[in-house]
């Protein structure tokens, strides 16, 4: 090779070398700007680590805030609804049931009676409330049983926007009938209506009702021809039906009883299986119409959402309360209520169970409310 063949070898050589050693430290380089520290940078982070810490704020804060919220529950009055008109049984409940939860509580309970509908208004309005425990309110066999049967489309969804807090009484309605009508027992007011079909009339506190719902099953099983005059609300009904303006009605215990043993009303007969321990004195109707059942419940409702320390609480106050010698002697001895198992525990079942026992009720009264 001759001399200037080696030196263009040798300069080719060099800038091969330059250029491959040229390309990785630019790789090199390249890395090293990438991680280089600029106040750009520096400040972009300090943008992030900020959103990040802001973001994060509330879901660390969120329990805590939860917690000192109900913590103190009830801190101030809580609403009691009851669905129906004062005067009745679901009214003397919502009484009695706040007056031990004030105690235990600490709070003022206060009921506000929001009837109409068969329990619809009322009802709805503890559905839709604000979900933080200071509005509750009465469910019964009407608003969770019978009204999703009689109503295709209901305001409210009893399985999804109430919860079910504990049961608190579980009663038989009882038949009464006005002083002057001439029959003593069941047997004798078959044949009185039998005898004169269309005469003789029975009141309810509305259509759809538990206490309407009964006197339809008794007309069918017992075969009698009565008309049905419903009313808006239980109170009014007692003021005529002593007064002989209609001829009976099916109520529940606690308002009918007291009016029995005054006799003011006279009372024929339970709705239940067997006769109640509160009036054993007063004969089952299935004794003379066998078969006939059609009993009722009350319980204690909250808006789906209430947090479960405000739903805990409450369901212990309300278990404590049922267990009070005060409220067992006004259910057992005074008003013909049974206690039933307190808590949510099984309220899903319960309901199941329920609303087959008074479907056949239903489907024979042929009412539907819409």
């Amino acid at each position: 090779m001759t001399a200037s063949g080696r030196c263009s070898l040798a300069r080719f050589a060099v800038r091969s070398s330059g250029q491959i050693s040229g390309h990785r430290y630019a790789q090199v380089s390249t890395k090293r700007r990438n991680v280089e520290e600029t106040p750009f940078r520096r400040h972009s982070m300090k943008r992030r680590m900020l959103l990040a810490a802001a973001l994060a704020a509330p879901t660390v804060a969120a329990p805590a805030i939860l917690r000192a919220q109900t913590a103190g529950w009830p801190n101030k009055t809580v609403r009691f609804i009851c669905p129906f008109a004062p005067g009745g049984g679901t009214d003397t409940v919502s009484r009695l049931i706040c007056d031990q939860l004030a105690k235990l509580l600490g709070q003022q309970f206060i009921v506000e009676n929001k009837g109409g509908a068969g329990g619809n208004i009322g009802t709805t309005e503890i559905a839709r409330a604000a979900p933080d425990g200071y509005t509750l309110g009465l469910i019964s066999v009407a608003s969770h049983t019978l009204n999703p049967m009689l109503y295709s489309k209901l305001p409210y969804n009893p399985d999804k926007d109430i919860v079910g807090v504990s049961r608190v009484a579980t009663l038989a309605n009882l038949l009464g009938v006005t002083p002057s009508l001439p029959a003593n027992s069941v047997a004798e007011l078959i044949a009185l209506c039998k005898a004169s079909p269309g005469k003789y009339s029975f009141a309810s506190s509305g259509p759809g009702t538990s206490l309407h719902l009964s006197g339809e099953l008794f007309k069918k099983m017992a075969d009698v021809d009565i008309i049905h005059v419903p009313y808006k609300g239980a109170g009014p009904v007692y003021t005529d039906l002593m007064a002989g303006i209609v001829n009976m009605m099916f109520a529940n215990m606690p308002s009918m009883l007291p009016q029995v043993r005054s006799s003011k009303l006279k009372g024929l007969g339970v709705t239940s299986a067997v006769r109640s321990k509160a009036a054993p004195d007063i004969p089952a109707i299935a004794e003379t119409v066998p078969g006939y059942v059609a009993t009722s419940w009350y319980g204690v409702g909250a808006p789906a959402g209430t947090p479960e320390p405000i739903l805990a609480r409450l369901e212990t106050a309300l278990a404590d309360a049922l267990k009070s010698p005060d409220i067992q002697k006004r259910w057992n001895d005074d008003l013909g209520l049974d206690l039933p198992p307190a808590g949510r525990k099984g309220f899903d079942e319960f309901l199941a169970q329920d609303r087959k026992l008074w479907e056949p009720a239903v489907k024979a009264s042929g009412v539907k409310l819409d």
